[in-house]
């Protein structure tokens, strides 16, 4: 008996995919596979990758290595390396044809009809009972994707997509989630509304407009605040002479890192970092030692990184685990690193170009991710394990080079598997008590600090902040970090030469 949908006027509705979605227990099946060839070796990969235990028989009359290998892995798997006997039917449950002979596959197909056996043909979807389709899988959370067979290339680019979106701490949410339900008491709709409060900071509909709405206010007194505070100052630079002659009396450096930590922390809004190296760099530059450019760089970066840390822990994109495993070690290498760097202020002369040296591969490392933005992604790594030496070092060179942490562990951590949005937050959230604990160590140990230098980058990037975002969209990321890497690398070259002239 067919089911056929029609509306008022008695037409039949197309009603698009009317596939019934099913999620098996395959170790509770008995699955043959026909083909050892790619498209076997691909069904297998779909399976085990699911369900490590299912059991299945593949008959062929030659199998890829690829294949031998899957079944010296795994004990369920059974190899028949022979042309298929339609007794390999018997006692099959599921049967996936993946052979390049069409008249095999509707020979077999009509085998396992009679015998009530549900059948899936490869690249012929009118023969399929079922289909194998895209799977995106995060712990225990898992979703199914089907086109109808219309388009398996569609199926992998919306699989891409959710799989880069989704991040992989959704598994401790569903944990989280099985917990709570253990403990809820009463009737089954008090249940319900428990599970749903728990769960409505997921879909986050109503938080969108009151932040765009509130980032726009910001925006604007923000904007009124500066124009009313440059307003006072000219105002009382023009009628007070003693004013008039302090502010003349000011080291006319302060001006170019007024502008410097202006323009920084615009590149650093656009592109997500280089504000420790370009600033470390310029500082070097204008004569600053390694110490106290670092102190400055690390000062300045307090006030921004803290309110960033903030925004993302509120939105909930900090993983409080990697927080954790990261903090501790993090700021023993940034405190040691400020101290040793200190110690040798005296010796800046040395110090400064083996500084310049560090720059200089940073703005190498800049360039090259500049020509690699717009490269195709490489498969997903397998998650990075050793994260406090990780942080130790990420800490440790930033404070001697006045920047890196985000360089050095939010590139391995994305390049390690880890998810790129938690891994930001995180890393923005632990960045500010690295900058802290590295300014607090300088402060402490140096002597004449070129005051000057700090007051000119904390003013410059906190007039820079806000408008960051907007200006951000405007240029291409690729051109700014390009940009960033040649000025960078050749003011580390200029440092070094001149270091190398002077020998």
């Amino acid at each position: 008996m067919s089911l056929s949908i029609k509306n008022i006027e008695g037409v039949e509705v197309d009603n698009g995919n009317e596939l019934f979605p099913v999620f098996l227990k395959l170790q509770n099946f008995q699955t043959l596979v026909v083909g050892g060839g790619n498209v076997g070796l691909e069904k297998l990969d779909a399976i085990l990758n699911n369900s490590p235990k299912a059991k299945v028989t593949i008959v062929a009359d030659r199998f890829l290595n690829e294949v031998k290998a899957l079944a010296t892995k795994y004990a369920t798997i059974n190899l028949l390396e022979r042309k298929f006997e339609d007794s390999d039917l018997e006692g099959a449950e599921l049967v996936i044809l993946a052979t390049d002979n069409k008249e095999l596959h509707r020979y077999i197909r009509a085998l396992a009809k009679a015998k009530g056996i549900l059948v899936n043909v490869a690249d012929t979807p009118e023969l399929c009972d079922f289909y194998l389709g895209s799977i995106v899988k995060k712990g225990n959370l898992k979703i199914a994707i089907s086109t109808n067979g219309k388009s398996p290339t569609v199926a992998k680019r919306i699989k891409q997509v959710l799989n880069e979106n989704i991040p992989e701490e959704i598994d401790e949410t569903l944990e989280n989630m099985s917990q709570l339900r253990s403990t809820l008491s009463g009737d089954f709709s008090d249940k319900v509304r428990a599970m749903n409060q728990a769960t409505v900071g997921l879909v986050q509909k109503d938080g969108v407009k009151p932040q765009i709405s509130s980032l726009k206010v910001s925006l604007v007194l923000w904007t009124l605040v500066v124009a009313f505070a440059a307003l006072t100052f000219y105002v009382i630079f023009k009628e007070e002479p003693e004013f008039r002659a302090y502010v003349e009396g000011i080291n006319p450096k302060f001006y170019w890192f007024l502008a410097a930590g202006f323009v920084f922390a615009m590149v650093d809004g656009a592109i997500g970092m280089s504000y420790g190296v370009t600033s470390t760099t310029f500082s070097l530059s204008m004569g600053i030692p390694p110490a106290s450019a670092s102190t400055a760089v690390h000062i300045s970066e307090i006030l921004s990184n803290g309110i960033a840390g903030w925004m993302h822990f509120k939105m909930g994109n900090v993983n409080k685990k990697l927080f954790k495993v990261l903090i501790i070690p993090g700021i023993v290498g940034a405190v040691t690193g400020a101290f040793i760097l200190s110690s040798l202020e005296e010796y800046n002369h040395y110090t400064k170009p083996l500084i310049s040296v560090y720059t200089l591969i940073l703005g190498i490392v800049v360039l090259k991710k500049a020509f690699a933005l717009n490269k195709k992604r490489v498969a997903k790594a397998d998650k990075i394990k050793k994260i406090a030496p990780l942080g130790f070092f990420g800490g440790f060179i930033d404070a001697v080079g006045g920047g890196g942490w985000g360089s050095i562990v939010l590139s391995s951590l994305i390049a390690g598997g880890r998810n790129a949005r938690y891994s930001l937050g995180t890393v923005k959230m632990t960045r500010f008590f690295i900058a802290l604990m590295s300014s607090l160590t300088f402060l402490t140990m140096l002597d004449g600090l070129r005051w000057y230098a700090v007051a000119g980058l904390v003013i410059g990037s906190a007039i820079a902040s806000p408008i960051a975002a907007k200006v951000s969209n405007k240029i291409s990321a690729k051109t700014i970090m390009v940009a960033v890497g040649i000025i960078v690398i050749l003011a580390s070259l200029n440092t070094i030469g001149k270091f190398l002239m002077a020998l």
